[in-house]
């Protein structure tokens, strides 16, 4: 390209060289190229082409010719130097992420908060960062309004007080329990959005844990049932004494909200932490990916980094929310609907990482009660996402799309890891 730009008029009389011009064009156009000034690099191009054409056409000149592309140049230099200074003034003012060094300048804002029952971290880089995470929060707060299961104003509470009545609701919650249904459909039953009598009786939701007799499970059970949810519209109704609870899923869908959010303002660059659901938006600013730490569910440490970009990560297990029963067992919260006790499923921990939190809300907790065979089947019919399981006995087991992103802990590096592909 330097070359491309390097106007060289040589003009010769009798075979003698009487003139040689250099036009200067390649050291204004490194400038220009190096700065992204693009229609300055466009005139001197032409100007250069026109040159060349020059020089061709008449390879011979005397002094008249000399002066006349002096200040043909001279002319072409002052037009250039204009166009250079207006163009960085409207770059500079209008549009300043065009500059290569926005991503070096750009501002960091941090926010933190208590949110839908857990603390949230929220990172985002960009001129309007502090803007963006300020509208971010305004939003949770408006989601978990909609959705608390305690709030007297939310329309989940309307909903399961309505006494079999249809409740109009809106536009997000509607969207949530369809996806919600969805969801439950496509695993069978396995994510339950009815679960909620079952999971209070077991006291997951007021802390005062117990363990349910079993005429009283199968009492509750019959409370229970994704399928007579009915859905049409804006209004929610459901049969006297079911309950939905959308907590198996509301943090994914409000972190999906919540980023488009943070994006709508400009931010490109953003960590979002909903107590563990991982929200990732773009890259680091310096262009590389995201470092999570796993956590090890029986340490407590950290079993390996996972590297992400513009992706969301949700784990779920039963090692952080129990309690010890008066038998000495442990009783996790995950509840298999199938029976409406605590899930036995082999495994301790699922993480799911896919483009949208929703779905890596609503898998980790279904595929954590399928256990690793069901859960590896249901991969492989549907490839939008990947997991990583860790199975009661120490192993790990992940899919093949995300083998290369995730690597062991020094400590760990002799746990057994397998990898699950497609047949």
């Amino acid at each position: 390209m330097d070359g491309f730009f390097t106007c060289r008029l040589t003009f010769r009389q009798k075979g003698a060289e009487i003139y040689e011009a250099k036009d200067g064009f390649e050291n204004m156009c490194g400038y220009c190229r190096d700065r992204g000034y693009a229609p300055v690099l466009v005139f001197l191009g032409l100007a250069s082409i026109s040159c060349r054409i020059f020089e061709m056409a008449w390879p011979q000149g005397g002094k008249d010719m000399k002066r006349k592309v002096k200040q043909l140049l001279l002319t072409a230099a002052g037009i250039a130097l204009l166009i250079l200074v207006v163009s960085s003034f409207v770059i500079l003012v209008f549009f300043p992420d065009m500059l290569p060094s926005a991503s070096k300048t750009q501002n960091e804002a941090s926010k933190e908060l208590f949110a839908m029952d857990t603390y949230i971290t929220m990172t985002a880089y960009g001129r309007d960062a502090e803007t963006a995470l300020t509208e971010a929060a305004d939003k949770l707060a408006a989601l978990e309004q909609l959705w608390s299961v305690t709030d007297p104003n939310s329309d989940i509470y309307a909903v399961n007080h309505g006494e079999g009545h249809p409740i109009r609701v809106s536009e997000e919650t509607s969207e949530l329990v369809s996806f919600a249904l969805q969801m439950a459909e496509e695993t069978n039953g396995a994510l339950e959005p009815t679960i909620y009598p079952v999971l209070s009786a077991w006291g997951f939701t007021t802390e005062e844990h117990r363990v349910p007799s079993e005429t009283e499970i199968a009492e509750l059970l019959g409370n229970v049932g994704y399928e007579r949810v009915r859905l049409e519209g804006d209004t929610v109704q459901l049969d006297n004494g079911m309950m939905l609870d959308l907590g198996a899923i509301g943090k994914g869908y409000a972190g999906d909200l919540v980023a488009q959010v943070v994006q709508e303002n400009g931010s490109t660059s953003a960590l979002l932490n909903f107590g563990g659901n991982i929200q990732a938006i773009g890259t680091k600013p310096d262009g590389s990916r995201w470092r999570l730490g796993l956590r090890d569910p029986f340490t407590g440490g950290t079993l390996g980094v996972l590297e992400i970009s513009n992706m969301a990560v949700v784990t779920s297990g039963n090692y952080e929310r129990y309690f010890i029963g008066e038998d000495g067992k442990q009783y996790g919260h995950i509840i298999d609907p199938a029976t409406g006790y605590p899930a036995e499923s082999g495994l301790v921990s699922v993480t799911i990482v896919a483009g949208e939190g929703r779905l890596c809300d609503a898998l980790s907790t279904s595929l954590f009660v399928m256990g690793l065979d069901k859960a590896a089947e249901y991969w492989k019919q549907h490839p939008d996402f990947e997991m990583i399981l860790i199975t009661e006995d120490g192993e790990i087991d992940l899919t093949e799309g995300i083998a290369d992103a995730f690597t062991l802990d020094s400590y760990h590096s002799n746990m057994r890891v397998n990898v699950i592909e497609y047949e």
